[in-house]
């Protein structure tokens, strides 16, 4: 992995919002409002740090009609050391919340207007 890759990658884990994505990503796959909501932050804000990610190959995506879906990188054999670390720091330390007071009241109202 060359320098420039490796900084990417560490400075996509230097912001706090980064790292509550992740581990909102670490429970299962979410579409970008999920992540809008449960975090309390503007669209255009989760939008920049979902592609800070997605460049740092710490988050994969998937669209589905008008939506996207983000899930953590690939594990298993061949996946990148890093992601692992990242994935065995965040399973260990599971904060009480990653979430701002009230996010899965407004998660659950957003699913149900949904419809799913």
């Amino acid at each position: 992995m060359d320098r420039a890759r490796l900084a990417r990658r560490f400075r996509a884990l230097a912001d706090p919002n980064r790292l509550r994505i992740l581990e909102l990503l670490l429970r299962g796959e979410r579409c970008g409002c999920e992540i809008q909501v449960a975090l309390g932050l503007t669209q255009s804000n989760v939008s920049r740090h979902l592609s800070c990610l997605r460049n740092a190959g710490l988050i994969a995506e998937e669209r589905r009609g008008r939506r996207v879906f983000y899930r953590l990188a690939a594990e298993g054999p061949g996946c990148d050391p890093l992601v692992e670390f990242v994935r065995a720091v965040l399973r260990a330390k599971r904060p009480r919340r990653a979430a701002q007071p009230g996010a899965a009241v407004r998660l659950r109202r957003l699913r149900l207007r949904r419809g799913s």
